[in-house]
């Protein structure tokens, strides 16, 4: 009876599989997501138009998972009853005879007031990396350090890209992970296009630049019934 009691009390304010669904197909959590999504391709919208990259595909991992329960003996749970977050990643192809013109031209696009590209001229170390590019200067992090293969903006984006140029083994944007089934409003999985690949466009335009956003926490319900979202 005891132990009974115990495996009750530790599922006390979990969140019930029903309970998820419910919540993550609410209007309130539907506006938020579309509102999110919407965003962030827009951003990609932009970066097609104005830099010299061509988009190639899109993926989106979105899923809502409910709040774990407080156990008996301590009081490590979690405070949210639901919380759904979204993962967008862009894939561009490039050619890899011009990655300095490539690179400077979303430079060139991020020096425009307003733009949603997080990198301009004003971004020394980019402008060091487009030199390097063309030959002008040496490895941007220092001499030995080799070719670089990204730009950071902390939570913008991350722009990483093909080595052409390292000698021996190449840092690579890697292949897309498996999608998993999509169950919505619980979970979806889209590879936009399906049929496309990192390897086919690489092997369509030579080379090719991963475009990373941050996980976005676009909707959380607490347990306290206080919601957040975008």
């Amino acid at each position: 009876m005891a132990l009974l009691a115990v495996s009750a009390c530790s599922q006390d304010g979990a969140t019930s599989p029903k309970t998820v669904r419910k919540l993550a197909g609410s209007a309130e959590a539907v506006k938020a997501r579309e509102q999110e999504e919407q965003e962030i391709r827009n951003t990609i919208t932009d970066w097609d138009a104005h830099t010299t990259l061509t988009l190639g595909l899109v993926t989106v991992d979105d899923s809502c998972m409910g709040g774990r329960a407080k156990e008996l003996f301590s009081q490590d749970g979690d405070e949210y009853k639901i919380r759904c977050t979204m993962y967008l990643n862009a894939y561009f192809g490039a050619s890899p005879h011009h990655v300095s013109d490539t690179i400077d031209s979303i430079l060139t696009a991020g020096d425009s007031d307003g733009s949603p590209i997080p990198f301009g001229h004003d971004f020394i170390y980019a402008t060091k990396v487009v030199d390097y590019y063309r030959g002008k200067t040496g490895d941007p992090q220092g001499p030995g350090t080799g070719e670089p293969n990204q730009l950071f903006s902390a939570a913008t984006v991350t722009l990483n890209w093909d080595q052409v140029r390292q000698s021996g083994k190449r840092e690579l944007i890697e292949e897309l992970p498996a999608c998993s089934q999509s169950d919505p409003p619980v979970h979806r999985c889209l590879r936009e296009p399906a049929s496309t690949s990192v390897t086919n466009l690489r092997r369509e335009y030579g080379m090719v630049f991963k475009l990373t956003f941050p996980s976005r926490n676009y909707f959380i319900m607490y347990k306290d019934g206080q919601t957040v979202s975008q």
